[in-house]
């Protein structure tokens, strides 16, 4: 069902919802967060389709904020705001609400959408396309318990990673590091499977792709040992080598689905490793709602680091009494490099 609105306010949109869940028999509300997705309208259709398809495993309301740039200079001067309410099988699972803020609505969009917030539950902000350079201190992302962002969109996605860096806030998250969660966890099962320490390391991929990256800062940080980034013709991320004291280790991935993981005297094992959908990524994402601190260290790592020494490294912080957090002892037990994200909703 779907309920359009022209020159509207939040509170005529709440009482549209209302109705259409009475249309539809469905008077009760059974979300567990909601999702603002800020975009443009190129890319409107696409996020609420990923999102929609997320909501399958996290109902969710979901907040599509469009900021319409008008032509002339009476539409700019024109504060209006439409909308178009969803309910039912046009709404995923959950409820939609597409919001069009035109003329100076377009500056107070958190006075838009506060109203159409769920009472008591999580929000979680994303920005497909055009994140701002710090989204704690955005407007729309001060409402949020989760702010997330997507590199990848930027128009120069490495030098993106240190403004990410200088701009981090608890809370705060990249789908380019959504990305290389199977990779993280495969490199941890093959170190599992060894007693030997690992000298240096080599991620190869895409030339400008931040998941390389930061895969490659989470490895240094976490290893502290030197990585070098190599560029392949991709797709993504193709390979990761290890070279340890007990040989190499290689996850090697030439056509973005399947890799082959070849650890001395071992057999070569095939492993399922796709390139995974934006649904898929938004999905895991609204799986943890608390800050992700190995995201935070490997950012922080910085991308100017990545090759150096191992001597030059600084020492992985040790544990003073009373904290609560591990600090490894030597860098190569699996245990110290966390990859599952847990559920926390």
């Amino acid at each position: 069902m779907k309920i359009d609105l022209t020159d509207t306010t939040s509170s005529k949109i709440n009482k549209a919802l209302v109705q259409g869940r009475r249309a539809i028999g469905t008077p009760a509300v059974g979300m567990v967060l909601t999702l603002v997705i800020v975009t443009d309208e190129e890319n409107a259709y696409d996020a609420l389709k990923a999102a929609n398809e997320a909501s399958r495993e996290h109902p969710s309301r979901k907040l599509v904020v469009v900021k319409r740039i008008s032509r002339s200079a009476r539409d700019r001067a024109q504060a209006r705001l439409d909308a178009e309410v969803r309910v039912g099988t046009d709404a995923g699972t959950g409820e939609t609400v597409v919001l069009r803020l035109y003329g100076e609505v377009m500056d107070h969009a958190q006075s838009v959408v506060l109203p159409l917030l769920l009472p008591d539950a999580p929000v979680v902000v994303w920005w497909p396309v055009n994140a701002p350079v710090n989204p704690a201190k955005d407007a729309l992302g001060r409402l949020a318990q989760r702010r997330v962002t997507d590199t990848y969109a930027a128009e120069h996605p490495v030098q993106e990673l240190t403004a990410r860096a200088d701009a981090y806030t608890p809370g705060d998250t990249d789908l380019s590091w959504t990305r290389i969660t199977p990779w993280r966890s495969m490199v941890a099962a093959a170190l599992d499977q060894v007693d030997c320490s690992v000298t240096s390391v080599e991620v190869e991929g895409e030339e400008h792709n931040p998941s390389g990256e930061l895969l490659a800062m989470w490895l240094a940080n976490r290893l502290r040992v030197p990585v070098r980034r190599s560029v392949s013709a991709g797709p993504g991320l193709t390979a990761v080598r290890m070279e340890t004291t007990c040989g190499p280790i290689t996850l090697d991935r030439a056509d973005g689905a399947l890799a082959t993981l070849s650890i001395q005297g071992q057999p070569d094992r095939a492993v399922a490793l796709k390139r995974r959908e934006t649904s898929e990524l938004i999905a895991e994402e609204l799986r943890r709602l608390d800050p992700d601190d190995i995201y935070a260290s490997a950012l922080k790592f910085g991308v100017h680091r990545l090759g150096e020494a191992k001597s030059s490294l600084p020492p992985l912080p040790t544990r003073e009494a009373g904290s609560s957090e591990h600090a490894p002892a030597h860098p190569v037990t699996p245990a110290s490099m966390p990859v599952k994200k847990a559920a926390s909703k």
